[in-house]
Formats: C-alpha cells, structure tokens, sequence
C-alpha cells in the first residue's frame, strides 16, 4: 500500500493517514469506490495502535471522503460532499488562513503569495488532469 509514516514530521499520525487519504483521492491514486485497507491490516502495516488509524478513519468519514460497509470494508466515498458548503468554506478559510499566516513569517509579499498560490493552481489542475468543474 501507499500509505507511509513519517514520525520526525511532528504532524500526528493520524493527520498523516487523513491528508494521505485527501491527496490520494485528489490526484486520482484513489477511485470512487476503491477500498482502503482495514483498520487492523493499515495499524499493523504501519505499526501503529489501531486506535490512530480509526480515529483517521472516522474524520474522513466524518467529512464524507470515505463510507463503510459493515461486513464489507471502507471506501473511497463518491465526490458528492457530505458537509455543508459554509462548513467547507470555513474549513478551507481555516486552511488557507493558515497558509497566510506561514507567508507571513517567510516573508512573502501579496503579491508573491498571490503568483506562487496562481501558479501552483495551475500545475494542479494540470498534474491531475482535473478541470474546474471536476
């Protein structure tokens, strides 16, 4: 699996597994559909406590990235979004909030944030293959 663990990082584990998941999803590694590794099978692949990996879990599916199926696995939810659009606005103003705010520190301009935030836009949409309306 493509899952991978960086301890020196000082991102929790648990944080490291739900954007592992997020990007994934975002470029296209993972489908719609697809089947994530078990709780159990993930703690012991990664040598965590399965409790890190459930609590990864249950955040995705708490925003609907992720769904599962009693009996049958967890899966790549499909794109529709399980939170409210002011709850994503929010958490995506939180985010970049939080990016502005390490622009500040590295001392970068507006107008530098602005160029480096339009040029990485553009080398997503194209490294994904995703449009817009994706």
């Amino acid at each position: 699996m493509w899952f991978y663990i960086d301890p020196a990082s000082g991102v929790p584990i648990y944080l490291q597994i739900i954007n592992q998941v997020k990007k994934a999803a975002a470029t296209g590694l993972l489908k719609p559909g697809d089947r994530l590794p078990s709780v159990r099978d993930l703690a012991t692949e990664l040598t965590v406590n399965p409790n890190t990996i459930a609590k990864a879990y249950h955040e995705l599916e708490r925003e609907g990235i992720i769904y599962t199926e009693r009996g049958k696995g967890t899966f790549l939810a499909p794109r529709e979004p399980k939170l409210l659009p002011e709850e994503r606005r929010k958490m995506l103003e939180k985010l970049i909030d939080a990016l502005l705010v390490e622009a500040h520190h590295l001392r970068f301009t507006k107008d530098e944030v602005r160029e480096i935030i339009n040029r990485r836009l553009e080398e997503w949409f194209n490294e994904t293959g995703r449009d817009e309306s994706d």
